[in-house]
């Protein structure tokens, strides 16, 4: 199958720079991955992000508390409930704002790193891909 990804690492976070996401979520159709947008152009804060995040991938209420939930909530509960394809995940228009700052980014990012690299660990595809606002 030619898919966009075919040249993109399993476990990475990474720009979303060339891809649209239509064809991120077409290519996770394909190869049977779960498919993970948020939209966090409305977001102005840590919690704005956390919020979205959690209720636009259907999380557990918890991951709105702070980023060590919101990376407990994408991992062990998930990996528990059973084997899993893969994921492609979208974190688009990522605020950049004196509330939400570089520091801030960073960490989220972080956060979703160290998912890939735990679904890695497991052998399971994780894909990240993001754009600031």
């Amino acid at each position: 199958m030619d898919t966009p990804l075919r040249t993109v690492r399993t476990n990475i976070v990474q720009s979303i720079r060339a891809f649209r996401v239509s064809d991120l979520q077409e290519a996770a159709q394909g190869l049977g991955h779960h498919f993970l947008y948020a939209n966090l152009g409305s977001a102005q804060t840590k919690q704005d992000v956390l919020d979205l995040i959690g209720a636009q991938f259907t999380l557990a209420t918890t991951s709105g508390k702070n980023f060590d939930s919101l990376y407990d909530s994408m991992t062990d509960p998930v990996h528990k409930s059973g084997p899993q394809p893969g994921f492609i995940a979208v974190l688009e228009h990522i605020p950049a704002n004196a509330k939400f700052d570089k520091e801030a980014r960073e960490q989220l990012l972080d956060i979703f790193r160290d998912t890939a690299d735990y679904w890695g660990e497991r052998k399971i595809p994780f894909r990240c891909f993001y754009s600031f606002l």
